[in-house]
């Protein structure tokens, strides 16, 4: 079971990182483009994130639980025994994506609050970046591919 969750978890991570860079890209281009926050395009590429973003929070939350490097590597041998790579793994990743999703929630709560296209644009494009690149900051890429 461990197995197959870390597969998925390391193969969805791709389709979340593209989906988040296109929303960021989106939002960029509209904020500085001054374009119009079209329901067809804007709004479902940067709910499409969202929930993209939050499946692959409960896969990485699931698999923290079941992986002998998350949870119990870290009741094995206590903070102080880990290495650099197990810490990687059990502490600053999953820690920090959960800070990345909660920015990129807040992003979007914030975007539903304004009329004004601009400030839906520039909500969007400061959170969702920020939560990007977080996750970016936090990813194993020695034991991703």
């Amino acid at each position: 079971m461990y197995e197959t969750i870390q597969t998925l978890h390391s193969y969805f991570a791709f389709v979340v990182l593209a989906i988040l860079i296109l929303a960021v890209i989106n939002a960029l281009t509209g904020w500085f483009g001054n374009r119009l926050f079209t329901p067809e395009k804007d709004f479902r590429v940067s709910l499409f994130a969202l929930i993209l973003s939050h499946i692959m929070l409960l896969v990485g939350l699931i698999l923290f639980f079941v992986s002998p490097s998350g949870l119990n590597a870290i009741q094995e041998l206590g903070m102080g025994g880990l290495s650099a790579k197990a810490r990687l793994l059990a502490v600053e990743h999953p820690f920090t994506n959960i800070i990345a999703i909660v920015l990129i929630t807040i992003g979007w709560s914030r975007h539903k609050k304004f009329l004004e296209a601009q400030k839906k644009f520039k909500s969007i494009a400061i959170f969702y970046g920020i939560g990007l690149l977080l996750i970016l900051s936090r990813i194993p890429y020695d034991q991703w591919f």
